[in-house]
């Protein structure tokens, strides 16, 4: 009771602002729909019998009377489904009775308004599901005889199909003129009897299952002169068991014309990209044209976010923005889980929103973190569509289950086997009194503001959309024709929201309105493409009614604005192909358009070929292999992985014909490589023997010097990995002395033992003795995460050895931090090159030399504490003094600090067993709060289950109320409070100005950096490579960068080249881009973790080399 006390106090609260006309949304109450969609546990139906159970019903909007005003139909699971007219200013009628949606006992989901019959008036289809023992699941369609009546005629049509269906949607999949019909299906099998098998391919109707399980999988139901016919196998779609199919959105992704399939799959399978291949066939490309996607992806949504005329996707997942809420229902894979689905074939699959941008060739990078729309909570419906009417698509989620079946408390408890049977069978009273345990809290509906830079702003409660509900499906329309657009939402248990929108009212902003007509085959033109040109962006909308999760959109078109009051011209593609552009049309009108039967011109994929800057030339580098250690096997808590870092390379003339050579690191079993370079620009492997002795060696930082002083290039090579303890041969410095002819020896007792992972090594004559003298960057001890490693600075003594003058003369340096670059560079003009260090957990450190003897130099960085990656230096602005290029984790990363809410790493032995544990905190209202859940700290730390019984006990605590304050008090502490990837504008004696890179360089990380004038007008470029797969599950995997050129067109002010003009589209983790001049235009060749390397050549004949 205590439950629905709280939840009318909600709705008491919240009464208030329904009447609330300065809000861009006001909920109208006296609307006539009093639509509910109750749904009611009980002895033979519930979330323990049927896992849909809670997946709640759809909304259609749509004109069925041709009257010019928008109706509205629900579904409903265990109900009636309702249909109201509308009759103007808000006011609608119930006609379900005497249209002829007489309630037959199904559980319906998905609705879609359609003209089947081809006759100009809009049909009703409606999917049904439900529980496993009612076989009553056909599907239905209503033919609208013209008079506010309906007569079912599925059969007829051949489109009562029988399944556990979500939603269909109906679009001309093969360009022959008729609308083709596809269905998403969610089979009810309980996924712990799948064992993660990937069956992706295995026919439903193939499955050894008992009959009333099937009914899953996706299926292509072609148009045939009016009746349809099953397709799938043919059409090369998965119809297996599988797929557990939430979401459909159909649109051009690829811009060749031809509508492609993209379906979101709930909580096991992973998402498919349907891509056309126009031949009546579809191939599933999501592996090569996505990186990740959501784990129990729900609704989804194709729009354009950013004006650029490209389909951007959008779908929704059950990630709580709320800590507490993450911590009492959250779950993540552990690493185990995650790589033997993995290894399966499930792909990679993260608990959150996922937002996918289009790079403009149909290949994505996915970008919610940095967007600000990963977490949403268990969220449903999701809808882009220009709520505010600024000319920008914003984002609405529905929001909310029924009943928390993923509280963590709630699980223990019913993870016991004698609770779980008096449920199995039935009993009455035994699954009340359970069900009354699984908490109920409804939730807010989320409306993210496009802010027009990628970012997105939630809403909801300036909007006025301040209502806590369980809502499901959604649907936008212009109710009341006023030129925005209205919102209708499904609530489970509760009445519908009607929302009208206010923002012609409130913001003045304008719009222009679109009602096409098609042929007699497709009346309402759907898969047209809208297209608005004015003050140079591109407006889009693609007519396909079906979107969101379970729901149908109307069919008129309203694109908005903003303050613009000129169009230049509108552009349709009609579903035929055929164009008609119309110049100049008026703002604040509605355009009637009909397809015309000819055309004078027919839409063509736009040629982007274009010469790019860098051309791949093909080589005999041998693929980077590295080994399958998991740090997290004993350090369970740790953020990422070190084990990965290489490959690093180095460049020089190793045998004096005055070409450039190349030296790439090798991993364990894979020694490392010389490469000579020939005089017509080829690479040739060059065996060496002595490498082949250290086969047993993982390679870090490597560097060429000329240490002995004879006019050769030296090989120094320095430990990687992290699986060796820092105490074993694999983990020291190895020298190799170059006899002048490219051939190397080691040389044992150059350095003494030094047992760090090393990532950064740079390479000068500090002492200024005319010897090269070496730093010696230490990334980690091995096995021991977050614990300042070692550094050294090692003196040259002429004859061979190099001795330690850190831990001597230096402390400071030698236990700087987790380093990842360093270089010599002269930042301060005194004509004497000072040491730049960064690093992970620390700010970047400057240091001034004077012989052997060290000062740091005092900056205004001293407070950019970052997971800084990689680092350079070059004159970015033209001043003539050397700024620093810094790479970072990016602003698209999981954890989001700042100067305020840093993220901190406590070091200490929590257990007392001799071995140091690692806690990651989150700041948040000024708590210390663990970033991993109650479960994932007790594989660590077995000590907080004493006084943390429950999840709930656990959520709010902070570090310092989950350990004695002794404890907390001896931690070596870390912080972390800056992302984004820069470049410091040096304004002279250690200032610097914080410039950050343009925002497509902050959808991922930056790990390796070259600067170099590419076109020849004495500025500065940038050559970027990213990415890092190294994180836990929960922090998921930075994969969105492709590769990355900026052109500086001066003052560190930059053209960011798409992929086809830089000719740089690269998978994988980049560690290391290689310069390598030629006697022709020069390499740049890309080191990429675990794969190949790429050699590309600077184009002689690119367009920005011949303005030059």
């Amino acid at each position: 009771m205590k439950y629905l006390y709280g939840f009318f106090f909600l709705l008491f609260l919240t009464a208030c602002h329904q009447s609330n006309k300065n809000t861009l949304f006001t909920l109208m109450t006296n609307t006539g729909i009093h639509f509910r969609n109750d749904v009611t546990d009980g002895r033979l139906e519930n979330s323990f019998l049927f896992r849909n159970f809670y997946n709640g019903g759809g909304v259609a909007i749509g004109d069925i009377n041709n009257d010019g005003l928008p109706d509205v139909f629900f579904t409903s699971n265990m109900g009636e489904n309702k249909l109201y007219l509308n009759e103007g200013n808000f006011k609608f009628k119930d006609i379900t009775a005497t249209a002829g949606f007489k309630q037959d006992s199904m559980w319906s989901t998905g609705v879609v308004f359609v003209d089947i019959n081809n006759d100009g008036w809009l049909d009703i289809y409606v999917c049904n599901s439900g529980h496993m023992s009612n076989g009553n699941r056909r599907n239905k369609l209503y033919i609208n005889n013209h008079n506010n009546t309906f007569t079912e005629e599925a059969h007829k049509y051949g489109l009562d199909h029988k399944g556990y269906t979500t939603q269909v949607s109906f679009f001309d999949y093969d360009l022959d003129g008729d609308l083709d019909c596809f269905i998403i299906d969610n089979s009810p099998i309980p996924v712990n009897q799948l064992g993660f098998n990937n069956n992706r391919d295995l026919p439903d109707s193939a499955w050894k299952i008992a009959d009333f399980l099937k009914g899953g999988g996706n299926h292509l139901l072609r148009n045939d002169n009016g009746h349809f016919v099953d397709v799938t196998q043919q059409a090369g779609l998965h119809s297996s068991l599988i797929s557990f199919g939430l979401g459909i959105s159909v649109g051009d992704v690829n811009g060749d014309g031809y509508p492609d399939i993209y379906v979101s799959n709930d909580s096991y399978e992973r998402d498919y990209l349907y891509v056309n291949q126009r031949n009546g066939t579809f191939k599933d490309e999501f592996e090569d044209r996505i990186k990740h996607t959501s784990f129990s992806s729900m609704g989804s949504d194709f729009a354009d976010i950013n004006n650029d005329g490209c389909i951007d996707i959008f779908n929704t997942d059950m990630l709580p923005d709320d800590d507490y809420r993450l911590k009492t229902t959250g779950a993540f894979d552990n690493i185990d889980l995650f790589r033997s689905k993995l290894r399966a074939g499930f792909y990679y699959q993260y608990v959150k929103n996922c937002l996918q941008l289009n790079d403009k060739n149909g290949k994505f990078s996915e970008i919610a973190n940095y967007a600000g729309v990963p977490a949403s909570d268990w969220s449903w419906g999701a809808l882009m569509f220009d709520m505010d009417n600024d000319g920008y698509n914003d984002i609405y989620v529905c929001n909310g289950v029924n009943r928390d079946v993923t509280d963590l408390d709630f699980i223990d408890f019913f993870a016991n086997d004698v609770i779980q049977k008096m449920v199995l069978t039935g009993k009455k009273d035994n699954v009340d009194q359970v069900l009354l345990k699984i908490p109920q809290n409804p939730l807010l509906n989320k409306a993210f503001q496009n802010q027009h830079d990628l970012r997105f702003i939630d809403k909801a409660k300036d909007w006025g959309l301040v209502q806590s509900s369980f809502s499901n499906g959604a649907a936008y329309g212009d109710l009341d024709n006023d030129g925005d657009l209205d919102l209708v939402v499904n609530n489970e248990n509760m009445e519908a929201f009607v929302y009208k929108n206010n923002s012609r009212e409130l913001n003045h902003n304008h719009y222009v309105g679109f009602m096409l007509k098609g042929t007699n085959q497709n009346t309402f033109a759907i898969g047209s493409k809208i297209e608005v040109y004015a003050n140079g962006q591109i407006m889009s909308r693609d007519v396909y009614p079906s979107r969101g999760f379970q729901s149908s959109m109307d069919y008129k078109q309203i694109i908005g604005l903003g303050q613009l009051t000129h169009i230049d011209s509108i552009r349709i593609i009609w579903p035929n192909l055929g164009i008609t552009t119309y110049l100049t049309p008026a703002v604040d009108t509605v355009y009637h358009y009909q397809q015309p039967d000819t055309f004078n011109t027919y839409f063509k994929k736009e040629n982007t070929t274009v010469t790019p800057l860098l051309d791949s030339v093909k080589s005999v580098f041998l693929r980077h292999v590295e080994d399958d250690n998991i740090d997290f096997n004993y350090e369970r808590n740790i953020p990422k992985m070190l084990s990965r870092e290489g490959p690093k390379g180095a460049v020089a003339d190793v045998n004096g014909d005055g070409l450039a050579d190349i030296y790439i690191g090798g991993t364990v079993g894979h020694p490392g490589q010389i490469y000579l370079q020939q005089p017509n620009g080829t690479f040739v492997q060059k065996p060496e023997p002595t490498f082949e002795q250290f086969r047993d060696f993982e390679d870090g930082a490597v560097a060429f010097l000329d240490y002995d002083h004879d006019g050769d290039m030296d090989l120094l090579v320095c430990p990687s990995g992290n699986a060796q303890p820092s105490n074993t041969r694999q983990m020291q410095l190895r020298l190799y002395t170059n006899d002048g002819k490219g051939n190397f020896a080691i040389k044992t007792d150059a350095f003494p033992n030094t047992g760090m992972n090393v990532s950064a090594v740079a390479v000068h004559d500090f002492n200024n003795d005319g010897y090269p003298d070496v730093f010696v960057g230490g990334r980690n001890e091995p096995r021991n995460y977050g614990v300042d490693p070692q550094s050294y600075l090692f003196v040259n003594d002429k004859n061979g050895h190099f001795t330690d003058i850190a831990s001597t003369k230096n402390p400071a340096i030698a236990h700087i931090g987790m380093v990842t670059g360093a270089q010599w560079a002269d930042v301060l003009g005194t004509g004497n090159p000072q040491l730049i260090i960064v690093g992970e957990w620390m700010t970047p450190h400057i240091f001034s030399v004077n012989g052997e003897q060290f000062t740091e130099v005092p900056t205004n960085l001293n407070n950019k504490y970052g997971w800084w990656e990689s680092l350079a230096v070059a004159d970015m602005n033209g001043d003539g003094l050397p700024d620093l290029v810094i790479g970072n984790i990016g602003e698209n990363f999981y954890l989001h600090p700042d100067s305020t809410h840093p993220v901190k790493l406590w070091i200490n032995d929590f257990n007392q067993n001799g071995v140091q544990d690692k806690v990651l905190t989150s700041t948040i209202n000024g708590k210390d709060l663990p970033v991993f859940l109650k479960r994932d700290m007790e594989d660590e730390i077995p000590s907080l289950k004493k006084n943390n019984l429950k999840h709930h006990d656990y959520a709010s605590k902070s570090v310092q109320e989950l350990f004695p304050a002794s404890v907390i008090n001896s931690c070596i502490v870390k912080q972390f409070n800056y992302t984004p990837s820069v470049i410091a504008i040096n304004k002279g004696n250690g200032q610097f100005e914080l410039q950050k890179l343009p925002p497509v360089v902050q959808f991922s990380s930056v790990n390796a950096i070259q600067c170099a004038d590419l076109n020849g007008d004495g500025k500065k470029d940038l050559i970027l490579g990213g990415n890092e797969f190294g994180f836990l599950p929960q922090l998921e995997r930075l994969d969105a960068s492709y590769g990355t050129i900026l052109m500086n067109r001066g003052n560190a002010v930059f053209k960011v080249l798409t992929t086809q003009q830089s000719g740089v589209e690269l998978n994988g983790m980049v560690r290391d881009i290689l310069a390598i001049p030629t006697r022709e235009n020069p390499y740049y060749l890309f080191l990429r973790n675990d794969d190949y390397p790429v050699l590309f050549k600077l184009n002689s004949s690119n367009q920005l080399l011949k303005r030059k």
